[in-house]
């Protein structure tokens, strides 16, 4: 069993998207430190110096100064200024991920146009395939050139 499970794990697609997940996870916390660190700071600037991180809706009835003030309390509260934080990140990601699968689908329509040379020819007295390399016809047995 033991085998098996290392025969498994070992093949390339299982090494592959193991590799993508781990590059996926840290490319998401670049885009997560992009978001947070350099688009909402200017972003909130333009907007009267608003950060986006502590904007929250209290349901508790109670004042509180701030978000975490608020969490620390215990008080219920919709954190839409995480929620912005976080769908710009999805969308950052999405639009990555689009793009790079958008090249790679390019990269594989060259691929795909691009003119195979023949490895076959038509023998000129019986009209079969036969390899390239050939000098005689192996249905024929007439040589050709």
């Amino acid at each position: 069993m033991l085998q098996e499970f290392k025969k498994f794990a070992m093949r390339g697609n299982v090494v592959d998207m193991a590799v993508g997940i781990i590059i996926g996870a840290a490319f998401g916390k670049i885009v997560s430190s992009l978001v947070k660190d350099v688009i909402m700071p200017p972003i909130g600037l333009l907007m009267g110096k608003v950060d986006f991180s502590s904007l929250f809706i209290n349901l508790s009835g109670t004042d509180y100064t701030s978000l975490k003030a608020a969490q620390e309390a215990g008080a219920p509260t919709i954190n839409y200024g995480v929620f912005i934080n976080t769908l710009l990140d999805f969308v950052i990601v999405a639009f990555a991920i689009f793009m790079m699968i958008k090249a790679m689908n390019r990269m594989m329509e060259k691929k795909e146009e691009e003119p195979q040379a023949p490895d076959t020819k038509e023998c000129p007295e019986c009209l079969s395939e036969i390899p390239i390399a050939a000098k005689r016809c192996r249905h024929c047995t007439s040589q050709v050139a």
